[in-house]
């Protein structure tokens, strides 16, 4: 890593000082590590004021919701857990490891343990529990504190949410993919969108860089030709969002989302990581030369697709996107070593941005290039603090154990693995095709019920009924 050492050095020194002088502001030195270590527990404190999950009769692990209970699905939380991870995996702070592990746990949900909790089947998607899985990797790849032997590990929670995934892989339409959403009674089962194939591929790849095992990668290979084959990543490596299985996949949805990008590059570094192939040297560039042309217009990331110069129209869940471009590009600068100089610069530049939108309590906007917070807490907003918080700790790359780059089973990771994790699984499936033999079947069942059903009403009509 001798090599990413001095990019990221170099890169931190040119690039441009930032100290936020206002009184009413976040006070942050972006030249001085004590200072952002600082100004990131400010913010980790704002955010975790939004979640309730460790109180007296509250859900662990979650966030306020689904709507209109609260602003947020699942799968935020497991994006916020991994924010948290990454938190203290940079600044050294174990204030929230407690809670992140037990809610990690708790939310993999036995016995499958492998994020499909029963109480979220109504909005269960797979790049739902694809951000979940990818906590728990990171948990496994930074030797985050283990759970206890008679737990899920973190490696086996990943693992479980790959093999799940796997076996959902549908060819039966669009020759491949991932469905949206994981019950094919759910609304949008219909779109087999990026997201869905984007987790699923970095899970993947993060699992064969960790174990070395080849299968893993041939699942990388397979997801990566299938996204890129239906058009969802094209020549220019443009990131598009999804279409529909009716259609063949070929109404594509062109809207670009930075989350997409964001967990593809981070994969395809991995994998140029792991491989060190001339293919995935040439997807890393080519992704990372589009975001930051795309996201990036003017060194401080925009959310391009709903983050209008006259509006903001971004959901909440797009509220937090920046977050996790921040976090993937930081990785990608260890990893892909080739990156690190260009990443650092936008990260740098793109986090004083970021500050900019911050209040001295933590509290931050959603716009990060207007120089004062916008006031934006509509939406969310603890997603303005992830990835305001994001922005922050991706700033401390130059450290020893962070510049080693994430943990394999060979170079130091004590997580315990599972090959046949997320083996009992108990949620709805794909209907099969209904055959004579079910027919014939449902016919009797019914000519049952009925006559039961009949016998029910002589008996009550007779008086046999007790209180009659």
């Amino acid at each position: 890593m001798g090599r990413t050492i001095k990019s990221i050095a170099a890169a931190l020194l040119l690039a441009t000082a930032g100290v936020i002088a206002q009184s009413d502001m976040l006070q942050v030195d972006l030249d001085n590590t004590d200072s952002i270590r600082k100004a990131a527990k400010v913010v980790a404190t704002n955010l975790m004021n939004y979640y309730d999950g460790d109180q007296p009769g509250r859900t662990p692990g979650i966030l306020p919701g689904p709507p209109p209970g609260g602003p947020y699905y699942w799968w935020q939380a497991g994006a916020m857990w991994g924010t948290l991870i990454d938190y203290w995996f940079y600044t050294g702070d174990t204030q929230y490891n407690d809670e992140a592990r037990r809610s990690l746990i708790f939310q993999a949900e036995a016995p499958s343990n492998s994020y499909m909790p029963r109480n979220w089947t109504a909005s269960l998607g797979n790049d739902d529990q694809g951000f979940w899985g990818m906590a728990a990797m990171l948990a496994a790849e930074t030797n985050f504190q283990n759970p206890s032997e008679t737990e899920p590990q973190w490696l086996a929670l990943a693992q479980a949410v790959f093999n799940t995934q796997a076996r959902r892989w549908d060819p039966a339409t669009c020759n491949g993919g991932l469905h949206w959403q994981i019950p094919p009674t759910n609304g949008g089962y219909n779109y087999k969108n990026t997201i869905a194939q984007a987790t699923f591929l970095n899970i993947a790849a993060r699992l064969a860089r960790y174990t070395n095992n080849a299968t893993f990668e041939e699942w990388v290979d397979k997801a990566w030709d299938w996204t890129e084959g239906v058009g969802y990543i094209t020549k220019d490596y443009n990131i598009l969002d999804g279409a529909h299985e009716e259609d063949n996949c070929t109404d594509l949805n062109g809207v670009q989302f930075s989350a997409n990008a964001a967990v593809i590059i981070h994969g395809a570094a991995i994998m140029y990581n792991h491989t060190k192939s001339e293919k995935w040297e040439t997807r890393t560039r080519g992704l990372l030369n589009r975001t930051i042309d795309h996201f990036f217009p003017e060194g401080i990331m925009i959310e391009r697709a709903c983050e209008l110069q006259d509006r903001v129209q971004c959901n909440v869940d797009q509220h937090s996107f920046k977050g996790y471009m921040h976090r993937a590009l930081a990785t990608v600068a260890v990893v892909a070593p080739f990156t690190a100089e260009t990443v650092v610069k936008t990260l740098r530049s793109s986090a004083a941005g970021a500050v900019q939108s911050c209040k001295a309590d933590g509290t931050c906007g959603f716009r990060w290039n207007t120089g004062a917070y916008d006031g934006d807490v509509a939406r969310g907003p603890a997603g303005q603090q992830m990835s305001a918080l994001a922005a922050l700790s991706s700033l401390l790359l130059a450290q020893d154990h962070v510049l080693r780059g994430p943990l394999t089973n060979a170079t130091g990771g004590t997580s315990v693995g599972d090959p046949n994790a997320g083996g009992d699984v108990n949620v709805l499936q794909p209907m099969k095709p209904i055959t004579t033999g079910d027919r014939a079947g449902a016919g009797i069942v019914t000519v049952v019920v009925l006559a039961s059903f009949v016998g029910s009403l002589v008996w009550m009509g007779m008086g046999w009924s007790e209180g009659a």
